[in-house]
């Protein structure tokens, strides 16, 4: 009998983000994704008529966070304002973020880690007098690597 872990793609509605030591409740993650550039290069004396690819330096996009607007909550704002203090000796304000998908029993899968993230925008709810609609904010968040790993 086939395993049934292995038949199923995996859902993506259960996960868990960690910020720092705080765990965070979000409705939405988008832009986990990266891409190699390509160097394309052709010495002038080669005998081919095409140019030689190889890997470059590798792009990561923003990290886009997605979560209901709730009373007396301002930390979205609270965490972009330190952004302020950019130049600051050590970079406070950065921190690593870790973004897990989870199983049936809430024991991780996949992990992202984001290394040295930071909010770079943060968006506040849409307004619309006719809307039946919960309020959802956004923040936008830039980070300097993207490791992937697989749960044991």
């Amino acid at each position: 009998m086939a395993d049934p872990t292995k038949t199923y793609p995996l859902p993506k509605f259960h996960f868990q983000v960690s910020w720092g030591k705080a765990r965070l409740g979000f409705t939405e993650v988008t832009g986990l994704d990266f891409e190699t550039e390509v160097i394309e290069y052709r010495e002038g004396n080669s005998k081919k008529y095409n140019k030689l690819k190889q890997p470059g330096l590798t792009k990561y996009s923003n990290i886009t966070l997605k979560r209901g607007t709730f009373l007396g909550d301002f930390d979205y704002y609270e965490l972009w304002k330190n952004t302020y203090f950019f130049q600051e000796v050590n970079a406070k304000f950065r921190t690593t973020v870790i973004i897990q998908l989870m199983d049936e029993q809430h024991n991780p899968i996949i992990s992202w880690t984001l290394a040295n993230a930071w909010p770079t925008k943060i968006q506040a709810t849409d307004l619309k007098a006719d809307a039946n609609e919960v309020a959802i904010e956004s923040m936008e968040l830039v980070h300097e690597g993207l490791t992937i790993t697989e749960a044991p």
